[in-house]
């Protein structure tokens, strides 16, 4: 089994910045994409960013200019760097990922997700 950790969210002012990380742990053979969603009260959930395996970066264009998406290979690891932040980023944020338990076996994975609220 495989499990997404998230951490990293909290409280910050408009503005300001707040850096989210997940790890990836358990029986993973290869990882195929790494990405964030988020999902406001009362909103359905919505694509942020992913990176590929080959570094393939998307963003939408909400966040573009201001989040950062990178990834460790090594360490599982998928990072999420938010720059000027507005209050209409507040949202669960949730690492979601593609991965190969086996040579043949693949599922989609989600985090539990981690608040972040931006706020003055």
């Amino acid at each position: 089994q495989v499990q997404l950790v998230e951490s990293g969210g909290g409280l910050v002012q408009p503005g300001g910045s707040l850096s989210l990380s997940c790890v990836a742990s358990g029986s993973i053979f290869r990882i195929v994409s790494m990405g964030w969603y988020r999902q406001a009260p009362g909103k359905q959930r919505e694509f942020v960013a992913s990176v590929n395996s080959g570094g393939s970066i998307n963003y939408a264009d909400s966040v573009k200019g201001r989040f950062t998406i990178s990834r460790d290979n090594a360490m599982n690891t998928v990072y999420l760097q938010m720059n000027s932040v507005k209050p209409e980023d507040t949202a669960v944020y949730y690492c979601n990922a593609y991965i190969y338990e086996t040579a043949f076996t693949w599922n989609e994975y989600w985090g539990q997700g981690t608040q972040v609220t931006v706020s003055s």
